[in-house]
């Protein structure tokens, strides 16, 4: 009777254990310092009766702030969506000099898989949209505006690696690439095409909910 009794007492005590322990949440969130660089990529165009190389169009790059939201739908795979602030970059020509400067504003939502479940140490690598915003635009060449478009659409991909340093906080280190562009027209007629597809290098920390 007795050891009948000590059976059900410790099944009773894990079973109040487990319904006690509160689920892993599925929530977490990345804070990272990124830098972002410019490929500068661009057609060869002619304005003013100049004939312009290809690359001439040049795009500040830029330190920045980033903050990303991660659901996980399991222990493997998540959902992640990247924000940070309008940014704003100055543009320069070849052989002519500064054009002004513009403001965009980036956010990307990325399906990433993160491999070795359990491990203190999980890479991943994800792929997604980047949806750029561009805005404020203040470019003008010789007195004459330029124009952007007003949005990009484009294909990003995504490497990096979660340190764990305990149950909550990890250490980040991460690598995207984004294919952001848009067109360079003066006077509603297009000059030539903008690329700057940047790749973002980042350093930060997870928190898991």
């Amino acid at each position: 009777m007795n050891q009948t009794l000590r059976c059900f007492t410790h099944g009773a005590l894990l079973l109040l254990c487990a319904v006690s322990l509160p689920a892993a949440s599925p929530w977490s969130v990345r804070l990272r310092a990124t830098y972002l660089q410019t490929v500068d990529k661009s057609d060869a165009f002619t304005a003013l009766g100049v004939n312009f190389a290809a690359d001439a169009v040049s795009v500040s790059d830029r330190l920045i702030p980033e903050v990303d939201i991660a659901y996980a739908f399991t222990d493997t795979l998540s959902a992640e969506l990247v924000l940070t602030i309008p940014q704003k970059h100055s543009v320069s020509l070849a052989g002519i000099g500064q054009l002004g400067s513009f403001k965009h504003l980036p956010p990307t939502l990325l399906l990433q898989y993160r491999a070795l479940p359990g491990a203190s140490i999980r890479p991943y690598v994800a792929a997604g949209i980047n949806y750029t915003l561009i805005f404020d635009e203040k470019l003008s060449v010789a007195g004459v505006p330029l124009g952007l478009e007003s949005s990009s659409a484009g294909l990003a991909l995504q490497a990096g690696v979660d340190w764990q340093l305990d149950e909550r906080w990890s250490f980040n280190v991460d690598l995207k690439r984004a294919n952001i562009r848009s067109d360079v027209s003066a006077g509603g007629a297009k000059l030539t095409e903008a690329r700057l597809d940047p790749w973002l290098y980042a350093v930060g920390v997870r928190y898991q909910f």
